[in-house]
C-alpha cells in the first residue's frame, strides 16, 4: 500500500465506503480534515443533476470527467489540509485493501454508499422488498414433497409394489388394491402440504401489497408522496410511516413527528420482546423544516454489510455542505459534515411504528433485511416412535421376504422361481401396512386436539403434531430459571447502604427520611441562618438523609425506563427490563416520582411536590457482556455533572471505591434469593466531561473496531473511583405451583437440570426455594475452575457423591466440557439435579445436544425468552412459555403453555397417554397386516406352493378401510388409569420411559400371535372344506374380521363410547356388503346355520386361547397400573 502515493484521490485508492486507505507511515500524522475532504465520495455536482452524473454513484470509473470539474485535485487537498492541521484524529476504514481490484469488491463487499435520489442502475443491484415464507414455487413442489415421503422406508416400499403390478408377469389382482393406498397417503400429504403453503403465499401477497407512502419529487407544489406496494419499495426511497404500520424494510430514521427526534417501536416479532424500544432520528435531519426537504438534500448514507445482529448496525450519514462558486463558476471541493449511525438510528423491518409517524430511508430490502437474515430453519425433529416404526418395518420386510423365499425354496425353485419370489413379496405385502403411517398420522391429529382443548391446562397450543407421544418418554428436563420458574414479576425487597439497611417492612422510614432531606435542601436554601443546638444535633440523622437522598435519587435517574400517559390519565413505566421498572415504582413510593423523560431531558418529582430537572447527555445501555449500565446527567438547576452507574456486583467491585461490606452483603442478599444491584456515582467537572466528550466521539464515527473504542473511552474516563452509593435487592416472585410441579416430576423419574444466566448465589437460592433440591440434600458448588487438575478433583469428587446437587457456573462448565466432555456428561447425567449459572444461549444449547447425544434419551426443554430459543431447538421436545420475555420462545417451540405447573398434565397424562396409545395402535396395525399375509402363506403352501391371491379386489380394500379401521383406531381413545391417578402416582410415568410399550419384545408376542391366528383361521377353514373354494374364502374372511373386532376388544382398558359404537357399526357394516358382493359370497351359504356354526367353531379357536392367557397374566403378573385400580 506504501506506492499509494497522499494525493492520488482516484477510485483506485478508495475503498466503497469511500474512505482513502492510509499506509501505516501516513496513518499517526492525517489530519481529520483531509478525511473529511474526501471522506465520501465527491458526488454529483448540481443538485438537479440527472441522467449520467447521477450513474456517478454506481460503481463505474468516470473520474477524469470528475478531475475535469473540480480542477486540480492536488492543490484542493493542500488547501483542506493547511486548514486543518490542529484536529489530529485517525478514522480508518473498515475496507482499507486498495490493492484488490473492484471485481473482487462488488462479489464480497455488500456494504453500500448510497446517495438520496439514487439512479435505478445502483437500486437493482440489490434484492426486491418480497417477504417469501413459501417453502416451494411451482417447479420444485413436486420433487420435493416426493423426496419427502419416499425417504421413509415404509412408503418407498409400496411404491415399488405399487409399481410392480405394471409389469404382467407379476400383476395380481386388482392394479387398484395396491396403488389406490399410496396414492390416497401421497394425496392427503400433497393436499395438506400444498394448502399450508397456499396459505403462506396468500400471507405472503397480503404483506407484499401493503401500500406505503413514499416521498418523490415533484415538479408542482402538490403533495410529495407518493403510494406504493412493499414489494416495489427499493433500497434509497424515503418512506412515511404512520402509527401502528409494519415497517416494510430496514431504514434509517430521518424525520419523526415529535419534536425531539425520537419515536417508539414494537418489536415483538422480531425478538420476542414485550417492552416498546425507543428510537432517535438523524439529527441533522430532525432539524429540517418539512419532510419534503428532504428531496433537496445533497446526502448520502454508509452501510455495513447486511449481518444477523440486531443490536448492531454500523453506518453513517454525510451531508456536503452547500457549495460554494469561484468567479468562474467552477464548484469547489465539498466539506462533508459526517454522522456516526448506530442501531438505534434504525428501523428493522417487521416492527411496528408504535407511536407518531416518522420518515425513513431505505437501506435493505428482503433477503438482506434483518427479519429475514434472522429467520432459521429448524432441523424437523422426528419422534422416536416413529423411528422405531421405521425399524420394525425394516424387520417386517426381513419377513416377507424369507417367507417367499421359503415358499419357493419349498416348491424346489420350480421353473422362473424369481418372479414366483416376487409375486409372494406382493401377495405379502400388506404385512407392512401402508395404512400404519395414515392413523398414526390421524392419532397424533387427535391427541394434538386432546391437549389444546383440555380446559385443565388453557392456552397451551400444539406447534409440532407429529410429537405428542415424545411427551410420554421424556427422561431430562432442562429449564430457564428467570420467567420459567419464577414469575419475572420483580419487587424490591432491600437497600444496603454500607452502615444503614432498610428491609420490605422500613420503606416508609425510607420515604420519611427522603421527605425531610428534600425539605432541608429547600430550607437550607431559604435560610441561611446560624445553626442552632437543635440544628447541630440533627446532623448526624441529616448526614444518613442525605446519603438516603444520594442514593435514591441515583436510583431514579440511573435506568432506561419511560413513563407513559394511558388514555385514562394514569402512567405506566416503559423499560426492557422488569428490574429497572420495579426499582424506579420503588422510588416512586418513597416519594420521588418519575414524571417526564425524553431523549435529552428527565424531570422528578420530589416528596414537596418540586420538580427536578435533568439533562441526559449520555447513556452507555445494560448489555449481557456489560453486566452494567451507565448514564451521564446535568443538573439543570445547578449545572452539576453526574456519572451514575448500577451493574451487577461482579463488574462493579472493580469499578467503585475500596469497601468492606460489598462482598459480604451481595453474598447474604443472594441467599435470600434476591437480584442485586450495585449502584455508584462519579461527579465530574465540566473539563472531564469535555475530554470523555471529544475522545467519546471520535471513537463513536470508527468504522472498524467502534465497539471496543467506544468502551474502552468510557473505561478510561468515567469507570474507575467510583463512590459506592448502596446495594439493592430485587426479588423475583416463584411461579404458581412450581414446587409441587418440580417435586412430581422428580418422582416420575425425570432429572431436572435449571440452566440460568444468572450468578450462583440467586440460582443456588432459587433452587432451594423451588424444592428443586429435597431437605438436607447436601449442594456442592465448583465456580472459578482454571486448570484441568481442579477439573479432575471435582469430577472424582461427585463420582464418589451422586447424591448430591450440583452447582456450577458457566466458565467452569466450558473448562469441563473442553478438557472433559464424556467424563463431566456421565458424571452429572447420573446426579438427580445439577443447576448451571451464568450459562450464555449457545451453551444451554450445547449442554441439551451433548444429553441427548450421550444419554440417547429424551430430553424437553422448557423456557420464556429469546434466550432460550436455540435450547428449546437443540432439544427433543422443546415447551415454551408465553411469559413477560415475550412470545419469542412459545414461536420456537413444539408445545406453548403458559404455565410451567402445566408441564404436569402435559408429560404425566397427555404425554402418557399419547406414547401408550400410539404403540398399543402401531401394534395393532402391523398385527391386521400380518394376520392376512400368513393365512395368505398356509392357503399358498396347501395349494401346491402357487402364487395366487387368497383374496382379491374389493375383500382386500374393505379390510384395510371399512371391516377394520374405526375400530382399530378407536384405541387412540383408551386410557389403563383415569386422570387422577395418573398425577397422583408419577411413578407410573417412570415406568413408560424404559419404552417397553414398543420394543423388540412386544413386536415378536404380536408376531406369534399374528402367526397362530392365521394359520387357525386358515386350517380350520380348510378342515372344514367345502366343495366349493368360493365357500372357504367366505368363511375365513368373515371369521378373520370377526377375530379381528374381538382382538380389540381384548386390547382395551377402558371402554369409551365411540368404541362401541365403531365395533357395532364396522359389524353391521360387513353383514350389509355381503349381499352387495357376490362375486365372492354366496349368499344362500351364508344365511345356512352351517355357516354359522362353521365361523363360530373358527374365531373360537383362534381368539379363545388368547382370551385366557391374558386372564392367567392379569392374575399372575398384573400391569402397574392395573394394582391401583
Amino acid at each position: 500500500m506504501s506506492n499509494i502515493p497522499l494525493h492520488s484521490l482516484g477510485r483506485k485508492g478508495k475503498t466503497r465506503a469511500g474512505y482513502v486507505p492510509l499506509n501505516d507511515a501516513q496513518d499517526t500524522d492525517m489530519p481529520t480534515g483531509v478525511l473529511r475532504a474526501v471522506g465520501t465520495r465527491n458526488v454529483n455536482l448540481t443538485v438537479k443533476a440527472k441522467g449520467k452524473q447521477r450513474e456517478r454513484y454506481t460503481d463505474t470509473d468516470e473520474f477524469d470527467e470528475e478531475a475535469t470539474l473540480l480542477g486540480n485535485r492536488d492543490s484542493t487537498l493542500e488547501e483542506v489540509e493547511e486548514g486543518n492541521v490542529g484536529e489530529q484524529s485517525k478514522r480508518p476504514s473498515r475496507r482499507s485493501s486498495g490493492q484488490r481490484p473492484s471485481s473482487i469488491h462488488k462479489t464480497q463487499d455488500k456494504s453500500r454508499t448510497i446517495p438520496f435520489r439514487p439512479p435505478e442502475k445502483l437500486q437493482s443491484k440489490f434484492p426486491p422488498n418480497l417477504v417469501r415464507n413459501q417453502k416451494y414455487n411451482i417447479f420444485t413442489f413436486f420433487p420435493i414433497v416426493i423426496y419427502e415421503q419416499f425417504k421413509f422406508f415404509f412408503n418407498l416400499y409400496f411404491l415399488l409394489v405399487a409399481l410392480s403390478q405394471f409389469v404382467p408377469a407379476l400383476k395380481i389382482g386388482f392394479i387398484v388394491t395396491y396403488v389406490a393406498p399410496l396414492a390416497f397417503v401421497l394425496c392427503v400429504t400433497m393436499g395438506k402440504e400444498a394448502y399450508d403453503d397456499y396459505k403462506r403465499n396468500l400471507r405472503d401477497r397480503e404483506a407484499n401489497s401493503q401500500k406505503y407512502l413514499t416521498l418523490v419529487p415533484s415538479s408542482d407544489s402538490g403533495p410529495h408522496t407518493r403510494s406504493v406496494p412493499s414489494s416495489s419499495l427499493q433500497v434509497g426511497d424515503l418512506v412515511v410511516l404512520e402509527k401502528n404500520q409494519r415497517v416494510p424494510a430496514d431504514m434509517v430514521l430521518l424525520r419523526t413527528s415529535d419534536a425531539s427526534g425520537t419515536c417508539f417501536i414494537r418489536t415483538d416479532q422480531l425478538d420476542g420482546e414485550t417492552d416498546w424500544k425507543l428510537r432517535v432520528a438523524v439529527p441533522a435531519t430532525q432539524k429540517l423544516v418539512n419532510d419534503s426537504e428532504l428531496l433537496d438534500l445533497d446526502a448520502e448514507v454508509y452501510a455495513d454489510a447486511p449481518i444477523k445482529d440486531i443490536h448492531t448496525f454500523i453506518g453513517t450519514f454525510t451531508i456536503h455542505t452547500p457549495r460554494t462558486h469561484s468567479d468562474h463558476d467552477v464548484p469547489m471541493a465539498q466539506v462533508p459534515t459526517v454522522e456516526p449511525l448506530s442501531a438505534e438510528n434504525v428501523l428493522w423491518s417487521n416492527t411496528v411504528l408504535a407511536a407518531g409517524s416518522a420518515v425513513g430511508f431505505i437501506v435493505y430490502t428482503g433477503s438482506e433485511t434483518r427479519a429475514v437474515m434472522n429467520t432459521s430453519h429448524p432441523e424437523t425433529k422426528v419422534g422416536l416412535l416413529d423411528l422405531e416404526i421405521n425399524r420394525l418395518a425394516k424387520i417386517l420386510c426381513a419377513v416377507t421376504f424369507a417367507l417367499s423365499f421359503g415358499l419357493v425354496a419349498l416348491n424346489g425353485f420350480r421353473g422362473q422361481w424369481y418372479i414366483y419370489v416376487f409375486r409372494f413379496l406382493i401377495l405379502f405385502s400388506s404385512i407392512i401396512p401402508i395404512s400404519l403411517r395414515v392413523n398414526l398420522d390421524m392419532g397424533k391429529t387427535v391427541y394434538a386436539q386432546q391437549i389444546m382443548n383440555d380446559s385443565e391446562i388453557p392456552g397451551t397450543i400444539v406447534r409440532t403434531s407429529t410429537l405428542p407421544e415424545e411427551l410420554g418418554r421424556i427422561e431430562y428436563l432442562l429449564s430457564d430459571k428467570t420467567g420459567t420458574l419464577t414469575q419475572n414479576e420483580m419487587e424490591m425487597k432491600k437497600l444496603h447502604m454500607g452502615t444503614m439497611s432498610y428491609g420490605f417492612d422500613s420503606m416508609d422510614e425510607v420515604a420519611h427520611q427522603l421527605a425531610s432531606a428534600f425539605g432541608a435542601d429547600q430550607a437550607h436554601a431559604r435560610s441561611n441562618s446560624i445553626a442552632t443546638g437543635a440544628q447541630l444535633a440533627m446532623r448526624g440523622r441529616r448526614d444518613m438523609s442525605s446519603r438516603l437522598r444520594d442514593v435514591v435519587l441515583s436510583l431514579a435517574l440511573c435506568h432506561n425506563v419511560t413513563p407513559v400517559t394511558n388514555d385514562d390519565g394514569t402512567l405506566t413505566y416503559q423499560a426492557s427490563s422488569p428490574d429497572e421498572v420495579a426499582i424506579v415504582k420503588w422510588t416512586e413510593s418513597v416519594g420521588l416520582k418519575l414524571v417526564f423523560r425524553d431523549r435529552t431531558r428527565m424531570e422528578l418529582q420530589t416528596p414537596a411536590h418540586a420538580r427536578l430537572t435533568y439533562d441526559i447527555l449520555d447513556i452507555f445501555p445494560f448489555t449481557s457482556e456489560s453486566k452494567r449500565m451507565g448514564i451521564v446527567v446535568r443538573d439543570a438547576h445547578s449545572g452539576e455533572v453526574l456519572f451514575l452507574q448500577k451493574g451487577a456486583d461482579v463488574v462493579m467491585a472493580r469499578i467503585v471505591q475500596r469497601n468492606d461490606w460489598l462482598e459480604e452483603e451481595t453474598g447474604n442478599m443472594a441467599r435470600e434469593g434476591l437480584r442485586t444491584l450495585v449502584v455508584a456515582r462519579k461527579r465530574l467537572t465540566s473539563q472531564q466531561y469535555a475530554a470523555f466528550k471529544t475522545a467519546h466521539h471520535a471513537a463513536s464515527i470508527r468504522l472498524d473496531g467502534r465497539g471496543e473504542a467506544m468502551i474502552s473511552v468510557v473505561a478510561e474516563h468515567l469507570e474507575h473511583d467510583l463512590e459506592l452509593l448502596g446495594l439493592t435487592g430485587v426479588e423475583d416472585k416463584l411461579q404458581d405451583e412450581v414446587k409441587g410441579t418440580l417435586e412430581l416430576l422428580r418422582n416420575g423419574g425425570i432429572k431436572i437440570w435449571m440452566l440460568t444466566g444468572d450468578k450462583i448465589e440467586t440460582a443456588r437460592c432459587i433452587a432451594i426455594s423451588t424444592k428443586l433440591v429435597a431437605r438436607n440434600q447436601y449442594i456442592h458448588e465448583v465456580a472459578k475452575l482454571k486448570t484441568s487438575d481442579q477439573v479432575r478433583d471435582e469430577l472424582e469428587f461427585l463420582q464418589s457423591k451422586l447424591d448430591c446437587c450440583l452447582v456450577i457456573d458457566g466458565e467452569s462448565l466450558q473448562l469441563c466440557l473442553n478438557l472433559y466432555k464424556n467424563e463431566f456428561i456421565e458424571i452429572t447425567t447420573k446426579l438427580s439435579a445439577v443447576v448451571a449459572c451464568r450459562c450464555s444461549p449457545t451453551q444451554k444449547a450445547d449442554v441439551a445436544r451433548l444429553i441427548r447425544h450421550h444419554t440417547k434419551k429424551r430430553v424437553c426443554c422448557i423456557g420464556d425468552g429469546g434466550n432460550d430459543v436455540s435450547m428449546i431447538q437443540a432439544a427433543d421436545v422443546g415447551v415454551g412459555i408465553v411469559g413477560k420475555e415475550g412470545k419469542q420462545a412459545s414461536l420456537a417451540a413444539d408445545f406453548s403453555v403458559t404455565q410451567f405447573s402445566y408441564l404436569t398434565k402435559l408429560l404425566m397424562w397427555h404425554g402418557r397417554n399419547s406414547y401408550r396409545r400410539s404403540a398399543k395402535l402401531a401394534q395393532f396395525v402391523i398385527h391386521r397386516g400380518l394376520i392376512i399375509s400368513i393365512m395368505q402363506a398356509v392357503f399358498s403352501a396347501i395349494f401346491y406352493f402357487a402364487p395366487i391371491a387368497l383374496y382379491q379386489g374389493w375383500l382386500m380394500v374393505g379390510y384395510a378401510t371399512i371391516y377394520t379401521m374405526a375400530p382399530v383406531f378407536s384405541l387412540v381413545l383408551d386410557r389403563d388409569v383415569n386422570e387422577d391417578l395418573a398425577l397422583i402416582y408419577p411413578e407410573l410415568y417412570k415406568e413408560l420411559t424404559k419404552g417397553r410399550a414398543l420394543s423388540f419384545k412386544t413386536f415378536f408376542q404380536w408376531l406369534m400371535i399374528s402367526v397362530y391366528q392365521g394359520a387357525a383361521i386358515m386350517i380350520m377353514s380348510l378342515l372344514l372344506f367345502e366343495t366349493e373354494f368360493l365357500n372357504i374364502v367366505s368363511i375365513s374372511f368373515t371369521a378373520l374380521v370377526i377375530n379381528e373386532l374381538i382382538m380389540v376388544a381384548l386390547e382395551i382398558t377402558t371402554w369409551h363410547i365411540y368404541m362401541v359404537i365403531s365395533e357395532v357399526v364396522t359389524l353391521f357394516f360387513y353383514v350389509i356388503s355381503i349381499a352387495f358382493l357376490p362375486e365372492y359370497f354366496d349368499l344362500d351359504f351364508v344365511v345356512s346355520t352351517r355357516f354359522a356354526w362353521k365361523v363360530a367353531v373358527i374365531v373360537a379357536v383362534s381368539a379363545l386361547p388368547l382370551y385366557v392367557i391374558k386372564l392367567i397374566r392379569s392374575r399372575i403378573a398384573p400391569a402397574a397400573s392395573s394394582k391401583l385400580l
